[in-house]
Order: structure tokens, then sequence, then C-alpha cells
């Protein structure tokens, strides 16, 4: 089951398949891209797996296994890749919140999002070699944007699973969070950015021409918003 929850700005899709360590069935893509669909508009998107064992521990095989044609993989790696790559054009800031291990096709998902925040008790890693295989959801060349193409063929090509902290020293994870305050602090989180004006600045960082940078800065700078804020600091008192 793929539930979402919108709160104000905030949107929150969990991935909660107990039964299978959050792994990712064809169903639900299906359920994935719906809750893309209804989280539209939202000012922050998190997204993060059921319980605190698994982020997502891949593609479900017992359901995968099914797929024995190439063109039948070619159909299902299609499929997930633009999932992905929805995740990743999001207009807002996409946080995964990695609840519990990121492995294979759940590493994946993990770095199609903008920022990825972990508990410190987490694994994640790049290890389909395990299975003889290779990351066809977009990870691969998402991992090399994130730490550089020679660690990421080292990562990727021996399947090395990384703590949270080793993950935070090559750049995979953005913040490790203690397990004990792991959902207060990712909800802190993605609450400010969805508090603030995160959006155009994505687009800014993302790649936007710098006269759209100026036009987005000039929108909000005529904004009730940036009034109301700039009105607040003009008249705190001073000393």
């Amino acid at each position: 089951m793929v539930d979402l929850e919108v709160d104000g700005g905030l949107a929150v899709v969990t991935i909660d398949r107990p039964q299978a360590r959050n792994a990712i069935a064809p169903e639900t893509m299906d359920q994935l891209d719906d809750a893309l669909d209804r989280a539209h508009g939202a000012q922050t998107l998190v997204i993060r797996g059921g319980g605190d064992r698994a982020f997502v521990s891949g593609g479900d095989l017992k359901e995968l296994a099914k797929l024995r044609t190439e063109a039948e993989a070619q159909a299902m790696a299609r499929r997930m890749r633009t999932i992905c790559d929805r995740i990743a054009a999001f207009p807002a800031p996409v946080i995964a919140a990695l609840n519990g291990h990121a492995l294979g096709g759940g590493a994946e998902v993990a770095v199609a999002a903008d920022i990825r925040i972990a508990a410190d008790d987490i694994k994640i890693g790049f290890n389909q070699s395990a299975l003889a295989i290779m990351p066809a959801w977009g990870g691969a060349e998402r991992l090399a944007a994130l730490v550089g193409r020679g660690r990421a063929l080292l990562l990727a090509g021996s399947g090395t699973v990384l703590d949270a902290a080793g993950a935070e020293r090559v750049g995979l994870v953005d913040q490790v969070l203690p397990r004990a305050s792991f959902d207060e602090g990712w909800r802190a989180i993605a609450s400010s950015l969805a508090n603030n004006s995160s959006g155009p600045i994505k687009e800014v960082i993302t790649g936007a021409t710098p006269e759209r940078a100026i036009n987005l800065f000039a929108q909000l700078w005529v904004s009730d918003a940036h009034w109301a804020a700039a009105d607040k600091v003009m008249n705190r008192p001073r000393g």
C-alpha cells in the first residue's frame, strides 16, 4: 500500500508493505504514480517507508521474478525510472526520509529525492550486483551526480552497503538524525521547507536561467508574505 498524507503544504508519501519490507512491486508503481498526481501543489514532498526497518528494500523479487523476457524487463525498468524521474522533477523540494534500510532499488528511490535524511542506524547501498544486475531506475546516474563518477562506480560496481555515517561522509546522505528523534526531526525540516520559498529556490538550484532567477526573486519581493515578514523585521525592537 502507498499512503498519502497532506497537511497544509506538506505531502508525505509512505510506502507501507511490511510483508515485503516495503519492496516495490508493479502495483506499488501504480500507487506511487497516483500518489505523485495527488501530491501536486505541495510545497514539500516527503517519501518514507512504513515502520522502522526498511525505507525501500528494493524491487519485490517474488513479484518481479515473473518477468522473464528482455522486453518485460525493459518495460518494468522504464516504468519505475519514469516514476523516479517524476520524483526528481517534482516542482517543490523532495525529502527521502530514510526510516530504515535503502537497498538496491530503494537506494535508487532515495537518490531521486533532493534531500536524504537518515536515521542513524540505517544502511544504504546499490547492491544490485549481488543479483548479477545493475541499477536501472536512474540511480546510477544520480549517484554519480552526488558522489562523483569514480566513487559511484566503486559503490555500485562492488555493491558496497554503507552505514548512515559513511553515507553522510561521501555525500550520499545529507543529514543523519538520532533514531529516537528521527520522526520529529524530519518533520520539522520538511515543515520548515514547506513554509518558506523553497520551491523557487529549487528551480534556481536545478538550473534556472539568470533571467528566470531574477523574475522569481521579483515575484517573491512583491508578495504579501514578503512584506509581512519585512514589516516584522523593521518593527522589531532594537537593543
